[in-house]
Order: structure tokens, then C-alpha cells, then sequence
């Protein structure tokens, strides 16, 4: 078999839109910078100085959330492990859920703490838990901000307090936000308006989200509000209705109804205007392709993501293709496993790509089972 495959399909049509600037709409007009995005595709649908260098306050709890799940799905840390505060974390100001020197809390009611009431000894703690030392940990967040391309990020907490060198942008902002809900846990989280902490001992404690538009708008549930001094007000919120998701940052806002306000309008404009498709699913058969060592001789591909596409309501529709390409396929595939690629392109311009799998296992063939194979391919080609 050829070392690549190639399959093109043209098929389904997707709507065109244009990114909306600042100046176009009357949107976060008090906001120093501001910008909406649709998480699936990653479009841009409205900003406003995305890439300017800002301080985020608390919205940096959004990386060490992300670093948080993802080591508890590696298996580095459980939801249940149990983490004994250090003088460095129950030390610290700002806001916090009161913990103290060597008090034990679950990973589980710290992420809570982190979620619901941006607690900055809560992240702390959990920082140290997860790479030994704070100074650790913030050298794993900036090292995920470059694998995820952030270039105006510079991270020298994992909490957010004002500290020379430590910024970003809405843009960073919005793309952190689109890592984390890709984690159905974290926004489990998130969304909880109120809750508590220590119930049945004399320190209970009471949480209740920073983030109002988790009560006040329909289908919030997310995800991290910000403010210090040097930052402003800002907000990372998302919201969902129906099929449709988006992300909306501001950054730099004077209080806090001003930042509830511009974000509810930036989603308002979101939902009125897009919506998203989804075009092929994870069940959608994309192809087949041959096994030579496979105790079947061919394999049906599916997309290991949902292929999407942002469409803005009431305009006209293109086409669009896809081109599958993948290594030679021989044996001992497994459903996940990535297999090769499907470039998405318009007018032979790859767009998007999404990565392959195959729809089944396939076992390595016993060598028994491949003699009868090559034997009956002679016995058809003389016959």
C-alpha cells in the first residue's frame, strides 16, 4: 500500500461571516480590550485590542484550573487525594477560603474553593500538591501557554495577584477558556452559584460564586472572574443554548456591573447572530482504508473530534471538501488511537484539521489466518 492514503470528499456547505471590529458595534465600549469566540471552531465573532498586554487577576486561576484537571485525568492527582496545607498557601491575600496551616482538605473542595470563590490560598495549595512548589507550578503554566500558543501570556503566580512581568490578553484568555471546556468536570464547577465548605464543623464556610452571570443568565456556566487594583474588572464567561457555545473576555472594566453588563451584551450579539453546526460527527464514517496484518482486511475512519462550523444567520452558503490522509495501516489499531488526519479545506486552502481513528479494533492477524489469506488472494487471481 501507497505510504498515504488520499481521500476527497466534497460535501455539506457552511455559512461565511466576517470578524466584527470595535468600531463596527457599540460592544464593550468601556472595556480596555474585549473579544467573543465560538470554542469548537475557534472563530473570532467580535474584539477589541484582543492582544493587548493586560494584567488578568484571578482570570489566571483559568490555567491553574486546566493544569489541575488535566494531571487529575493523567492520574497524577484524584479528586480525592488529600492535601495538607503549607504555611506559604494558607498565607496568602487576597481572596481565600481560609485555610489553615496544616489542614487537610480533598482535591475535590479545593478545585471547589478555586471555582466558586477564587481562592487564592485554595490554588496555591493545590499548586503545591501537584509540581512540590509554587515556583514549580507557574514554570508548568507558562510552559502549557507556549504549547497552546499563547504569545501575549506571562504567568509569575497561579493566582493572579498584581506581580511585575505577569499578563495577557483577552485573546490568551479566551484560548485557556477553550481548553477548559473541553472538561465537562470544570464546569461542574463553575457553574454552582453557591455552596459550602467544612459542613459539620465549626468552620464551615460559605461559597458563592464571583461570577453573578451564573444566576443572572440563562445557560452560564462559566468561568472566571478577575480584579485587582492594576487589572480592572475583568470576566472570562461561556454560555450555551441549544448546540451553540460561546466565550466572551473583557479585561480592564471599572466595576463590576459595567463588566456583567458589556459581557451580557457581547453574548447577546453571540447568540443572535451565529449559530453552530455541527457537519460530521464522531460516528460519521469518513472512509475505509486496508488492514495488511489486521484480522480484517479493511477498517471504517471516524473523526476523533466533531468537525464544526460557525454560521451566521441569514447568509449565503459555500462549499467545502475534506482530504483524508494517514501512514500505512497494519495491525493492532485501537478505537482512539490516532491514525491520520482529515484536512478541511475551501478553495484548496486547508482550513482546519482534525484527527482520524479507527471505528473499531483491529487485532494482529495469527500467522495461520494470513497463509489462508495469501492463499486464497492466489487461488482468485488464477481463477
Amino acid at each position: 500500500m501507497k505510504r498515504f492514503l488520499y481521500i476527497i470528499l466534497i460535501m455539506f456547505v457552511f455559512c461565511s461571516y466576517n470578524v466584527v471590529k470595535a468600531e463596527e458595534l457599540d460592544l464593550a465600549e468601556t472595556a480596555v480590550s474585549a473579544i467573543v469566540i465560538e470554542p469548537t471552531t475557534g472563530e473570532i465573532i467580535f474584539e477589541k485590542n484582543s492582544h493587548q498586554k493586560l494584567h488578568p487577576a484571578s482570570m489566571t486561576k483559568m490555567m491553574s484550573m486546566l493544569l489541575i484537571v488535566e494531571n487529575i485525568e493523567k492520574g497524577v492527582v484524584s479528586w480525592d487525594d488529600i492535601v495538607t496545607v503549607s504555611p506559604n498557601a494558607s498565607g496568602m491575600g487576597g481572596s481565600q477560603i481560609l485555610l489553615e496551616t496544616g489542614e487537610q482538605m480533598s482535591v475535590r473542595d479545593l478545585f471547589k474553593g478555586i471555582a466558586i470563590a477564587s481562592g487564592n490560598d485554595a490554588v496555591v495549595a493545590m499548586a503545591e500538591k501537584i509540581a512540590g512548589t509554587e515556583g514549580m507550578f507557574v514554570s508548568m503554566m507558562n510552559e502549557r501557554a507556549k504549547q497552546l500558543g499563547l504569545t501575549d501570556t506571562n504567568f509569575k503566580n497561579p493566582h493572579g495577584l498584581d506581580a511585575a512581568e505577569h499578563y495577557s490578553s483577552a485573546y490568551d484568555m479566551a484560548l485557556i477558556a477553550k481548553e477548559l471546556v473541553k472538561h465537562p468536570e470544570v464546569l461542574e464547577y463553575t457553574s454552582i452559584y453557591e455552596d459550602y465548605l467544612r459542613q459539620g464543623t465549626d468552620r464551615k464556610i460559605w461559597l458563592v460564586n464571583t461570577n453573578k452571570l451564573v444566576r443572572f443568565y440563562p445557560g452560564v456556566d462559566g468561568l472566571k472572574t478577575g480584579y485587582t487594583k492594576e487589572a480592572g474588572y475583568c470576566l472570562t464567561a461561556t454560555a450555551k443554548k441549544g448546540d451553540s457555545r460561546f466565550i466572551a473576555v473583557v479585561m480592564g472594566e471599572p466595576d463590576s456591573k459595567v463588566r456583567n453588563a458589556e459581557i451580557t451584551e457581547m453574548l447577546d450579539y453571540a447568540f443572535a447572530q451565529y449559530e453552530v453546526e455541527e457537519v460530521l460527527s464522531t460516528d460519521t464514517i469518513v472512509g475505509k482504508v486496508p488492514v495488511s496484518l489486521g484480522n480484517k482486511t479493511e477498517v471504517e475512519i471516524v473523526p476523533l473530534e466533531s468537525l464544526t462550523f460557525l454560521n451566521k444567520k441569514g447568509t449565503e452558503k459555500r462549499n467545502f471538501s475534506y482530504e483524508l490522509k494517514f501512514n500505512s495501516l497494519k495491525s493492532a489499531l485501537n478505537i482512539g488511537d490516532k491514525v491520520g488526519e482529515m484536512e478541511v479545506k475551501e478553495n484548496n486552502t486547508v482550513i482546519k484539521t482534525i484527527p482520524v481513528t479507527v471505528k473499531e479494533n483491529i487485532n494482529k492477524v495469527n500467522i495461520f489466518e494470513l497463509y489462508l489469506r495469501n492463499i486464497k488472494s492466489i487461488l482468485n487471481g488464477i481463477f
